[in-house]
């Protein structure tokens, strides 16, 4: 006498069903993830938890009939919930790892470019630039080693920048269409 229905899984039967989806579907799953995230770290973050929520509820997630429909729409919906909860959460400027170090020759570059911009300027435009952003200098305490008024500190600093900006636009350009 055969029967239309299943015989009832053991808990173990359903961990092995689930590993077996898993091990057949990660690597169209992670694929979704990782286009959806623009990211494979994400990618692989999203996945995990969803794998991790589907191989609670296998048993419910099979007798829907179609698990590989409905994780693929675990992942999109997770995916959306972990945007939603990290743009709450991570700053939205670009995020720097103090574990690496930036380049040597990179920062000698850019000390070698900014001091031959500040050669440039006149020595009481760059003297206020050197005490105010160097030093860390207030506008009172330069115009005190300067023997001048604020406002006079105020207007070489301006100056100053200004001229920086103009000075250095070609170079910024010139990377630009190196790149």
């Amino acid at each position: 006498m055969s029967s239309a229905l299943p015989a009832a899984r053991s808990p173990a039967d359903v961990s092995d069903t689930f590993d077996t989806f898993a091990r057949r579907e990660l690597p169209g799953l992670l694929r979704l993830a990782a286009v959806l995230a623009g990211d494979r770290a994400t990618g692989e973050d999203v996945v995990q938890e969803v794998l991790l929520r589907a191989s609670r509820h296998w048993a419910r997630i099979c007798a829907g009939g179609a698990p590989q429909a409905y994780v693929r729409r675990m992942v999109v919906n997770e995916y959306v919930s972990w945007r939603r909860k990290w743009g709450r959460l991570v700053p939205s400027s670009e995020i720097i790892d103090e574990r690496v170090s930036p380049d040597h020759a990179e920062q000698q570059a850019d000390r070698a470019e900014l001091a031959q911009l500040l050669d440039r300027l006149p020595a009481r435009q760059r003297a206020v630039l050197v005490l105010r952003y160097y030093e860390g200098m207030s506008d009172e305490a330069v115009a005190e080693v300067l023997g001048c008024s604020t406002g006079t500190v105020r207007s070489h600093a301006s100056r100053a920048l200004a001229s920086l900006r103009v000075d250095s636009q070609p170079v910024a350009v010139a990377q630009r269409k190196e790149g």
